[in-house]
């Protein structure tokens, strides 16, 4: 496309041109792959003088030594060569090279299909490279590395030891004030046992998102500043916080009724905050922020009442539901999630397990604020479609990661 087209597309030409391109570049890197084995077959010392292909593509391409042997590794298992005596050296993963050579397959999918097929007997690679291939077709990379995990788990079970250790106990100091701008500042000073521990959560919860919708922009300092307001839903939630003058720990949101279904003007939040009537939406859709909804008098109309809020037993059977954030690729498990009303409340959705679906707080506010949508599907299972930009045909897709009831038909 000519600078002229570009400026004019819209962001479906744009998506449609970028995934063209990528077709290529796949299709190219998948053709000297297969260069690189006919090479190696032939002889690279008598055809080019160097001692090894990893070392005449390091030159050819001008890469580092250590990205030349990925994309070495990854041609010999897609691709069958030969020695030099003239004996076959079979492929790994020959359909999966099919698909390469096509433009279908990205490198991290190539890798994990490759991945689980070395840790296969020989004698069902056939079968595993097969199923890899067409779950490849509708899912992404992590899902299908997410797939080959669990065949090789049923191929030859394992299991890790539990952890054990006991925690020291540990001395701690910690301040939190809020500024006069809306800013809280935290600060604090913590033994390494305990300063470890923290950085492990946060770690955890601070990993990089890349999924369907596309990559993870956040800078790190975003990252953990969003994982550490995770943390603290998470201990929000845990039947063991202490009560707070006979209730449950939790946070008063005042809105207006009018600004809560429409999503525009401000909230009150707790005593002296303020937030959007866009986030007290999000929020009323679950039980972390208590909403009072007021009349035009600012009358008390509505004070968390049980017919919003995401009761015990609905919570249970969406976990067991769901196992975890229904949105495609998200590996976020239950303790992590929020039930989403699929209707919002304001605008007369129910709180039933058939009009709700399980999400974390990340593809909760994306799924607020994007052209995702969601629905339950006939087999009562969520599935989520995707915007135009992302597939022009809004196939359905599911997060096929979380493992089912073992005993689930």
């Amino acid at each position: 496309m000519d600078s002229e087209a570009v400026w004019r597309a819209d962001a479906v030409a744009l998506a449609d041109r970028v995934s063209a391109l990528l077709a290529v570049v796949r299709s190219a890197e998948a053709e000297i792959g297969s260069l690189l084995v006919e090479i190696e077959s032939r002889g690279v010392m008598e055809l080019f003088g160097y001692r090894s292909v990893v070392r005449l593509f390091e030159h050819l391409a001008d890469v580092p030594k250590s990205a030349a042997e990925t994309v070495v590794k990854r041609a010999r298992a897609l691709t069958a060569g030969r020695n030099l005596d003239g004996t076959p050296i079979p492929a790994v993963a020959p359909a999966t090279g099919t698909a390469a050579s096509d433009g279908r397959l990205s490198n991290p999918m190539i890798d994990n299909i490759v991945g689980a097929l070395t840790q296969v007997p020989p004698e069902h690679r056939n079968d595993v490279e097969r199923d890899l291939l067409t779950f490849a077709e509708d899912a992404g990379h992590k899902q299908v590395a997410a797939l080959g995990a669990r065949i090789v788990a049923h191929l030859d079970p394992d299991g890790a030891e539990p952890d054990t250790t006991e925690p020291a106990t540990p001395s701690r100091e910690l301040s939190l004030r809020r500024k006069r701008t809306g800013v809280w500042e935290l600060n604090g000073r913590f033994d390494d046992e305990t300063g470890m521990r923290a950085s492990a959560l946060l770690d955890t919860l601070a990993q990089r998102r890349t999924t369907d919708e596309g990559p993870d922009l956040r800078s790190p300092q975003e990252r953990y500043g969003d994982a550490f307001s995770d943390a603290i839903d998470l201990a929000l939630n845990t039947p063991d916080l202490p009560m707070q003058a006979g209730e449950r720990a939790h946070v008063m949101i005042a809105v207006s009724l009018e600004d809560l279904k429409s999503g525009i003007g401000r909230a009150i939040l707790g005593d002296t905050g303020t937030i959007s009537a866009a986030e007290a939406r999000i929020h009323a859709c679950d039980c972390k922020l208590i909403p009072a909804v007021l009349g035009e008098k600012s009358e008390p109309l509505d004070l968390g009442r049980q017919s919003r809020l995401v009761t015990p037993g609905i919570r249970r059977a969406l976990y067991l539901r769901d196992r975890g954030c229904a949105f495609p690729g998200c590996h976020r498990p239950p303790r992590h999630c929020q039930g989403h009303h699929i209707r919002h409340w304001a605008d007369g959705g129910p709180t039933e397990l058939g009009k709700l679906v399980l999400m974390c707080a990340h593809h909760h506010r994306l799924l607020h604020r994007s052209g995702w949508q969601v629905r339950i599907a006939a087999d009562g299972l969520p599935e989520f479609l995707p915007p135009v930009f992302l597939d022009r045909r809004r196939k359905p897709r599911r997060n096929n990661l979380h493992q089912p009831l073992p005993f689930a038909a």
